[in-house]
């Protein structure tokens, strides 16, 4: 899910360097709306493509590393070591944790492996284009493909890149459950910025993902002072169950904003969600496989 931040495309450069092979992802840039506001240069070769990186001044870059395996990320260092701050959007045919990770080291813009949507890939360049942060949004604290930490600005255009790589980290679970998952990870973590934050980008989170053979785990912990769920009359998850928008009215005569589905929408979608005391540190559980039973006369 993508948030409606930045989609508008900045004045200040609209130029796209497409560093591509075939001309599929061309198309798909090309056709996008509001094509007609940036430029769009090809460079098929990657020695042409580092050249025209370092000769001139690219708003993005969208790399597509497919077929190239470590000659891939390889070209992302390359542009890394060459221009800093360029944001790179990758593209690959085949992906693996460790690439996920490397690219996310490397504070690569976005990441998507084929088959995508088409309209997801697009929205992904158009908030690049207009986004006005740097590139240390989302920072790498410890990292292996089994346990991750991240520190991230509280931005909802970071909320979204973060969620679109753990996306890519292809969990074994069918399409449907993965994407419910993702789904609750977004929600967690813009509540966290909305509310613990409040939208405040000079604040962080820190975000946790465990894998084991048995389920995902995700962490968020945001810097706000916390809450408790039984106190949260103007959100869904407080209503009676014969009232399910009561909350409704409660925000309304509150002034804020119409939602507040956030919490109950993620609790439904994973299999377990747990907080702290203080409310400011949610875990998100899902199970990849039934657990064992327990052996008859045993106690739990």
């Amino acid at each position: 899910m993508l948030s409606s931040y930045a989609v508008g495309i900045s004045p200040a450069n609209k130029s796209i360097l497409l560093m591509a092979t075939d001309s599929a992802t061309e198309t798909l840039l090309a056709e996008m709306p509001g094509s007609s506001d940036f430029t769009l240069e090809r460079a098929p070769a990657a020695e042409t493509g580092l050249a025209r990186i370092e000769a001139s001044d690219f708003a993005l870059v969208v790399l597509d590393i497919s077929g190239l395996g470590s000659g891939g990320l390889a070209l992302v260092h390359q542009i890394r070591q060459t221009r800093p701050a360029l944001k790179v959007l990758v593209v690959t045919a085949e992906t693996a944790p460790a690439t996920v990770l490397y690219c996310l080291r490397k504070q690569v813009y976005g990441y998507f492996s084929k088959p995508f949507l088409r309209s997801a890939v697009q929205q992904f360049v158009r908030q690049a284009l207009a986004s006005q942060a740097g590139l240390d949004e989302i920072e790498v604290l410890s990292g292996s493909p089994e346990w991750m930490k991240f520190r991230i600005r509280c931005r909802p255009e970071t909320a979204d890149r973060l969620v679109q790589f753990m996306r890519e980290m292809k969990i074994d679970l069918p399409p449907g459950e993965r994407e419910d998952l993702a789904t609750a990870f977004h929600e967690v973590i813009m509540n966290a910025i909305e509310h613990g934050a409040q939208n405040d980008p000079a604040k962080d989170l820190r975000i946790g993902y465990l894998r084991s053979s048995r389920s995902i785990i995700y962490y968020v912990q945001d810097p706000g002072p916390g809450f408790k769920l039984d106190e949260l009359q103007h959100a869904a998850i407080s209503n009676d169950p014969e009232s399910p928008a009561g909350h409704l009215a409660i925000r309304t005569e509150r002034g804020i904003r119409p939602g507040g589905f956030g919490i109950l929408m993620a609790r439904n979608l994973v299999d377990e969600m747990i907080y702290n005391e203080k409310g400011n540190e949610v875990i998100l559980i899902k199970y990849l496989k039934e657990l064992p039973s327990q052996p008859e006369g045993l106690l739990p």
